[in-house]
């Protein structure tokens, strides 16, 4: 196939990406701690060929917090319980690098390795809102800056962990009694500002290595985390010049770390509302603008300027100065959400509405949204996409079936997987044992 192929994951939010997809009579109203369902949508996206499902997380909720985040699995969990009951798809969940330990998960993202057969993805957050702090034993709610510099440190103990095992490491020799080769074993030893982590990992590598390290980093500070650590990149779906200028500039950060262009893929989010007609869609986005009231609208706002009260501004008044309100929370967002309004001259109501139920840039067609997304991909503005549909029902009926067959007789995407592991279908190489990649650079030397 001559056509760059589309990767494609899908991103579920219990019933939708809508804040309250909940509402709408076609979804699963319970979809967020629903088992059965994950699970169908999960082997339906399989069949589809989509390389990946992606579980997103948090760990600070309030009665504020959007309805489906109020009650959740939490994603290592559901990842372990979806792993044996499908055989392609790969399986990546949200973790916290600022509430959590590298150890403990280091060691469950490795299990969900295993038990997949080498299909575990890492979506690696430092966590934004500053409310986590106070459901954890570990002080104030880092800066910014300081939480990229201890998720860089995590990182690097949990890459060093899975490494702790060459992959021929063990022999299991019943005949002499050896269970494991001792010069295959490594301990790591990690002594960084945020981390002290001996090790080694009680559990073997994968068949891919190692799970493969999704990230979303939009911040200058982000952008420069993501081209060092990132192998699949989640964005934001702004503009072709915007996604393109974003791809250049992870590929070429990445080239400054050693990296090549391949080894990192960037997937902006795909959350169109979609029809046969530009009058059904018309008519799909005013039904799914209607789920939401606009008390509500100014909640889902303000969850993302750390659950700031916009109620107590006027609605139709133009958007508030708030400040520096919600810097530390999430920062890029927050920006772009206040230079959009000032620049457009926006009322509050006008960009809460926009906030809560947006229309995304795809929005379109079966073929409108099909002929965008190769365009994108042939032009270097993204590598796929992580499609979340606003909700779970007729929309993600009809992505299926309509919108992938279009992308296949393009010769833009193929239902078949091209290996068994999460690497393999992403097109990424195997992340080979540092311990054996140095002896053999000391053999060939």
């Amino acid at each position: 196939m001559s056509k760059k192929q589309i990767k494609l994951g899908l991103l579920v939010q219990g019933p939708g990406a809508h804040p309250y997809s909940w509402r709408a009579d076609d979804t699963v109203i319970d979809g967020s701690i629903n088992f059965e369902y994950y699970l169908d949508v999960t082997k339906r996206a399989e069949t589809a060929g989509f390389e990946f499902l992606f579980i997103a997380d948090g760990v600070h909720i309030n009665e504020q917090s959007i309805p489906h985040f109020l009650n959740r699995f939490e994603p290592l969990t559901l990842l372990s319980a979806l792993a044996p009951l499908t055989s392609k798809i790969g399986l990546a969940g949200t973790v916290s690098t600022t509430y959590s330990e590298p150890y403990n998960i280091s060691r469950q993202l490795a299990a969900i390795d295993q038990i997949s057969g080498g299909r575990a993805g890492w979506n690696v957050v430092t966590t934004p809102l500053e409310g986590s702090a106070d459901n954890f034993n570990k002080g104030n709610h880092p800066e910014h800056s300081k939480r990229y510099q201890m998720a860089g440190e995590y990182i690097e103990v949990v890459q060093g962990l899975w490494d702790s095992w060459e992959d021929d490491a063990f022999v299991r020799n019943r005949e002499t009694g050896e269970f494991f080769d001792k010069n295959k074993l490594h301990t790591l030893d990690y002594k960084g500002d945020f981390f002290n982590v001996k090790g080694p990992l009680n559990i073997q590598r994968s068949q891919q290595g190692q799970p493969v390290i999704f990230q979303a980093g939009a911040s200058k500070t982000g952008r420069t985390f993501a081209a060092k650590y990132g192998e699949a990149v989640f964005t934001h779906a702004n503009s072709f010049e915007i996604n393109k200028e974003y791809y250049n500039d992870i590929k070429s950060q990445a080239e400054k770390y050693g990296r090549n262009e391949e080894d990192v893929l960037i997937l902006p989010s795909l959350s169109p509302i979609i029809g046969a007609t530009e009058e059904e869609v018309e008519q799909k986005h005013e039904e799914i603008k209607n789920l939401i009231t606009i008390d509500k609208a100014l909640e889902v706002l303000g969850r993302f300027f750390d659950h700031y009260d916009f109620s107590q501004h006027t609605l139709d008044a133009p958007f508030p100065d708030i400040g520096d309100v919600g810097k530390n929370s999430f920062r890029s967002t927050t920006d772009n959400i206040k230079r959009k309004a000032y620049e457009n001259g926006s009322t509050l109501r006008e960009v809460a509405l926009e906030v809560a139920s947006p229309k995304d840039v795809f929005s379109g067609t079966y073929r409108q949204v099909a002929d965008k997304m190769i365009e994108w991909v042939e032009n270097g503005a993204a590598d796929g996409f992580v499609y979340t549909p606003q909700t779970f029902g007729s929309q993600y009926d009809a992505f299926l079936e309509y919108v992938v067959p279009i992308l296949e007789e393009n010769g833009s995407y193929t239902r078949e997987y091209a290996g068994e592991t999460l690497r393999e279908n992403l097109g990424l190489k195997f992340k080979e044992n540092r311990y054996t990649k140095e002896k053999s650079k000391s053999v060939k030397a």
